[in-house]
């Protein structure tokens, strides 16, 4: 399946001079909504995780039918305030501001193995903001996954060596 053709483009978004990529438009058509998440999973299961990380707030929508599909337990990565246990938290740069994600301290034991899913890479600061939460957890990362990736922004040079996967690219 062609994702490219369900994925809606909307240029000047969040601000001038760039071109949003909506992953919205996939979710509600059944079919590309269907092929994204068994296509994930099937990428995914190699990695032998132990849990699914969704980044806030599509990671979400990704992740926990992942990781239902996996088996697995699935862990939000959220904005500030949001959690109401004990958090570790980091601060990191967008692609257009800056931002900072929490995660509970008991969500992961050490040695777990997680994957982080969200729909898009662009610069990877999110990403890398979630591999600096999952480390002081002492877990292990053992990949990312995502639907769009957006190749021209080099968002892959900022984040851990492992594998990385993405179901759709864009220069």
């Amino acid at each position: 399946m062609d994702l490219k053709t369900l994925i809606r483009e909307i240029p000047d978004f969040p601000k001038p001079g760039i071109l949003f990529r909506d992953y919205t438009t996939v979710l509600k058509d059944p079919q590309g909504w269907r092929y994204s998440i068994d296509r994930l999973t099937e990428l995914v299961k190699p990695l032998q995780p132990t849990a699914i990380i969704g980044i806030e707030s599509r990671g979400f929508i990704l992740g926990a039918p992942l990781a239902y599909q996996l088996g697995l337990g699935f862990v939000p990565v959220r904005k500030p305030g949001k959690l109401p246990a004990d958090t570790h938290s980091v601060e990191y740069e967008l692609e257009y501001g800056s931002d900072r994600l929490e995660i509970h301290q008991d969500a992961l034991v050490p040695g777990e193995r997680v994957v982080v899913v969200d729909d898009l890479i662009a610069t990877g600061g999110t990403a890398g903001a979630t591999a600096s939460l999952i480390d002081r957890c002492g877990a292990t990362l053992a990949g990312f996954a995502f639907v769009i990736e957006l190749e021209g922004l080099n968002g892959r040079d900022r984040l851990p060596d492992v594998p990385i996967i993405s179901l759709v690219s864009y220069d």
